[in-house]
């Protein structure tokens, strides 16, 4: 018998005797009221008080199994809970291992990264360092070509220095043939370059001019209108007297070529010429003289250097036509003699079996002779045919 079951036993039997008891005095609240009542009222509890030393002495055991049969199942139950603490820590451990491996994990690998990111910012760093130092160094350079700029001679000594790196970029350095730097014509002036161009334009000369002073007044912001446009008209001016210049020196009837070329070494005062001072550009054409910046300069001799080019693998061409006209007589005077050679060939082969056949027949003769044998007279007329013949 389990405890549930006992437990249900007595819930039961308390029930059936409190019914008993509610029944008993419902029927004597229903009756007069006598002094019968409390005896039968002791007798009822006598009845119970016997009913329950009974059911006592027949489960005299149960208060003591109940004790233990509570002290089983709180053993048990403290067991299963010390086994259940126990696999619990365990897998609290193995999954605090296993997160603490993945946090060791995430936090290598993110110091990795975070040490790389450190790396690629300090390299950089050093080159932003490095790039500003330069950007300082440029500046000073800047500043410095400023004040080298200020000055006329210098001025002029840049455009040249200019000009022979375009020349030495294009066509390589020292070509005579080619071009010459600070050549001396025959009217004793002295051009900065001269390029000896195919025919017919000749030698084009190329002189080096910078009017900066009265363009720098005439770009400055800083100044009023009234002096930029005076400083516009003094810039013009000094334009015309550089073409002036160069049209009256570098350009010699039958000696240089009927135009001559004036460099100018800075990309930003072309561009105002070419863009807002039409009457400078028209004025250079009729003195037959070209205006060219850096840029077009160098357009314009590479393309000298492909008509140069062109020109020397024309002369190599006419050259090769000439040798191969002369190898074709060669040829034809090879195959006729060739041919003569055969036809000699053939007679000597020809020659050559008839002698083999009459030895042939001659050895015959000498080995019947030899041989006391008699010689037909048909072999003497083969003989004195053969050997005529050979005559």
């Amino acid at each position: 018998m389990t405890v549930e079951q006992l437990i249900w036993i007595l819930i039961i039997i308390s029930g059936l005797t409190l019914m008993m008891l509610a029944a008993f005095i419902i029927i004597q609240l229903s009756q007069p009221k006598t002094t019968a009542v409390i005896p039968k009222l002791d007798q009822i509890s006598q009845d119970n008080r016997l009913l329950l030393e009974r059911f006592i002495e027949k489960n005299g055991d149960l208060k003591l199994y109940v004790s233990n049969t509570f002290a089983d199942q709180q053993r048990k139950s403290s067991e299963d809970l010390t086994l259940f603490s126990d696999k619990l820590s365990k897998t609290l451990d193995e999954q605090l291992d296993r997160m603490n491996r993945r946090v060791d994990e995430k936090l290598g690998a993110g110091f990795e990264q975070t040490n790389k990111t450190f790396n690629d910012v300090v390299e950089r760093l050093s080159k932003i360092d490095a790039a500003q130092k330069q950007i300082e160094k440029l500046s000073t350079d800047v500043v410095s070509l400023n004040d080298v700029l200020n000055d006329k001679k210098t001025r002029g000594t840049f455009g040249e220095v200019q000009l022979k790196q375009l020349f030495v970029a294009v066509f390589g350095e020292n070509k005579p043939s080619i071009y010459e730097l600070q050549r001396k014509l025959d009217n004793n002036t002295l051009v900065d370059a001269i390029l000896h161009a195919p025919d017919p334009m000749g030698d084009l000369c190329i002189d080096s001019k910078f009017p900066l002073e009265n363009y720098r007044k005439m770009m400055d912001k800083n100044l009023s209108e009234l002096e930029r446009s005076e400083a516009d008209k003094l810039f013009v001016g000094d334009v015309k007297k550089h073409i002036d210049s160069i049209a009256l020196k570098y350009i010699i009837p039958n000696v240089t070529a009927t135009q001559a070329v004036m460099f100018i070494p800075a990309e930003a005062i072309f561009a105002e010429i070419t863009s807002r001072q039409d009457d400078l550009w028209l004025y250079g054409q009729q003195k037959n003289v070209w205006m060219a910046s850096p840029t077009t300069l160098m357009s314009i001799l590479t393309i000298v250097q492909v008509v140069l080019r062109d020109i020397e693998r024309n002369k190599y061409a006419k050259e090769i036509q000439e040798h191969l006209i002369k190898l074709s007589s060669d040829f034809d005077r090879y195959k006729e003699r060739w041919d003569r050679l055969l036809k000699n060939l053939d007679t000597v082969s020809k020659t050559a079996k008839e002698v083999n056949i009459s030895s042939d027949k001659i050895t015959k003769q000498f080995k019947k002779i030899s041989n006391g044998e008699s010689i037909n007279s048909t072999d003497d007329i083969e003989l004195i045919e053969t050997h005529e013949e050979n005559e």
